[in-house]
């Protein structure tokens, strides 16, 4: 099953995956929508794809500027309104601990933590509107967020592509005997829970008899 599922995103024209898995992280690094769009889970079922070197690279490509793309509207947003963003009912519901946690990271940090930033969940929603709320310019904001972003979406393109290669190697070692010996393991492992089970019995048997 593993296999057919991979084998028919493999098949998928190869466009509309990369754009679709563009546009979810795009989602995911403008400010709020991060809490709702599964960019970081989608760039890993895509990247199972990226199984040659043009597709990692395209792929690579695409999501790096699509990340930084959406980082910059983010910057913008928080330029825009400031420190008013914290106030709002998606960050007081879901990320204020985060926003403080991007605004003071910033603070002491400055770009580098744009950079690190893009590797930290949630924070990494919230981090590129506190920039621009924090005044740190764009002409720094803007290298900061796209190495961060070439090396985050190399790193899951990497780790999708090795799942995928293991969860076929695992599944052909399953279809090649391995299914017996699950099945061996998992009679083994009956027995003995309801051998356990029954010395467990008579033991309170045996404690009730000697009660009585």
């Amino acid at each position: 099953m593993v296999t057919d599922i991979l084998n028919w995103l493999q098949n998928l024209p190869q466009p509309a995956l990369v754009g679709a898995t563009g546009l979810l992280v795009f989602l995911e690094c403008t400010i709020g929508l991060g809490f709702l769009a599964p960019g970081e889970s989608g760039l890993l079922v895509a990247a199972t794809t990226a199984h040659t070197v043009p597709r990692f690279l395209i792929l690579w490509a695409v999501v790096t500027v699509c990340a930084t793309t959406g980082d910059s509207i983010g910057f913008l947003i928080g330029r825009r309104w400031g420190p008013r963003l914290r106030e709002t009912k998606l960050i007081q519901k879901h990320g204020v601990d985060a926003w403080d946690r991007a605004t003071g990271i910033l603070h002491r940090r400055g770009a580098w933590a744009v950079f690190f930033a893009r590797f930290l969940p949630v924070i990494r929603t919230l981090t590129p509107a506190a920039a621009g709320t924090s005044g740190l310019p764009y002409r720094k904001f803007l290298p900061a967020a796209f190495a961060g972003a070439l090396c985050w979406s190399a790193l899951h393109i990497s780790i999708g592509v090795a799942l995928g290669e293991a969860a076929k190697k695992i599944e052909s070692a399953m279809s090649t005997g391995g299914f017996v010996i699950l099945a061996v393991l998992a009679a083994v492992g009956i027995f003995f829970v309801l051998r356990r089970r029954k010395k467990h019995a008579a033991a309170q048997q045996e404690h009730t008899g000697s009660k009585i």
